[in-house]
């Protein structure tokens, strides 16, 4: 992984690129909120606090933190129903967009700690076309801020984790890519354990130029 910085202006240059999916790729705040909000309504749980913990992990392990046995089987079941009803509503950021149009399919792929069919449901409503191979929450036994979904997205790719760069809106999947080994650049403001190698608004101030026979090549525009 090769990178420079002058200034405000961000160069990466890697082999491939994994993207985080809700708040990167996708909108599904509103929904997710909905969602969340009404299943902690029925369960007697605090919306809010569940809320704060669930941003970029898997639902399963934010409910196994305040539910357990055949109650945390319902919630998570109730969950998904509501999310997959809700998915069709979820819209496909057009700064992403934009940059997904530049990159070849091998060299990128989602990394979303979504149930799969709760993914693809999102990608249909969102109208977005990604990869073949992705990794969701299903396809790992440890979510993020575990390695593993990273880990597996570039085995995915045939890439070594040190040459993938990642793009991530949650410090607990931010951790998950600094611990497999990749670049990261984080999208928002939120607060992280460690310094990403650039900060974005979102994927606007991103430029790439990539092909499928060459490393791909970042020029981003730091907050």
């Amino acid at each position: 992984m090769n990178s420079s910085s002058t200034h405000s202006l961000v160069s990466i240059e890697a082999d491939a690129i994994l993207f985080d999916n809700d708040g990167v790729l996708v909108d599904s705040h509103a929904e997710v909120t909905e969602a969340w909000t009404q299943m902690a309504n029925e369960f007697d749980l605090d919306a809010e606090e569940l809320l704060r913990t669930a941003v970029g992990v898997r639902a399963i392990d934010t409910l196994s933190r305040f539910l357990s046995g055949p109650q945390l089987s319902a919630a998570y079941d109730r969950l998904a129903d509501l999310e997959i009803t809700l998915a069709k509503r979820t819209s496909l950021l057009s700064e992403a967009e934009a940059l997904l149009q530049d990159l070849p399919d091998s060299i990128w792929t989602v990394v979303t700690s979504a149930p799969r069919t709760l993914a693809v449901a999102r990608w249909a409503g969102a109208g977005i076309t990604v990869p073949n191979r992705t990794v969701t929450g299903d396809d790992v036994s440890r979510g993020k801020p575990d390695p593993d979904p990273y880990l597996l997205g570039a085995k995915l790719l045939g890439v070594d984790p040190e040459r993938c760069v990642v793009f991530e809106d949650s410090p607990s999947g931010g951790d998950a890519a600094r611990a497999a080994g990749a670049t990261v650049v984080a999208v928002g403001n939120q607060e992280w354990s460690f310094e990403p190698a650039a900060r974005v608004v979102d994927l606007r101030q991103v430029h790439c130029e990539a092909s499928a026979s060459s490393p791909v090549r970042l020029r981003i525009k730091k907050l």
